[in-house]
């Protein structure tokens, strides 16, 4: 299959599926004798692999830390990350790794969003919930845009 066939498989660009390849997410595809590249269905799996690790929240450095094992995921069933029974070094690593990222990122937003109901309800917001606060659903202000070489509507008597 040649690479836009493959991307397309995939759910990606022939742009992306180059990305991949320069960065060791997936190995060198075969030539064809005109020099195109040309993709089997392993190559394919491989992508949708990758392409589902990215949407996950990997980023493509945690996916090269780990990319001769990116194969194993295309089994059916595919092996568990996390097993109890994962060698030293198998990858796991690298899911504990993005985890904390992520959750110290929840705990940052979390920070940030107690911060910012403190600010707009007053000290006694508590998180999820106004205790103190005005019944009062937010009703956002309407803003109404206009062109800036546009005159002001003339008033009407």
């Amino acid at each position: 299959m040649r690479i836009g066939e493959a991307a397309a498989a995939a759910g990606c660009t022939p742009r992306a599926l180059r990305l991949y390849e320069q960065r060791g997410l997936l190995p060198p595809p075969g030539r064809t004798a005109s020099g195109q590249r040309d993709y089997r269905p392993a190559e394919v799996a491989r992508l949708r692999v990758i392409r589902e690790l990215l949407g996950s929240g990997f980023t493509i450095e945690d996916l090269r830390s780990c990319a001769d094992r990116l194969h194993l995921l295309t089994q059916d069933p595919p092996p568990r990350c996390g097993a109890a029974d994962a060698p030293e070094g198998s990858g796991s690593g690298v899911v504990g790794r993005r985890l904390a990222i992520l959750d110290a990122e929840i705990d940052r937003l979390t920070r940030l969003r107690e911060d910012l109901a403190r600010r707009a309800f007053g000290d006694t917001a508590a998180f999820g919930d106004r205790a103190g606060a005005d019944p009062q659903p937010y009703e956002p202000v309407p803003v109404t845009h206009r062109s800036p070489a546009a005159p002001p509507a003339p008033a009407t008597p």
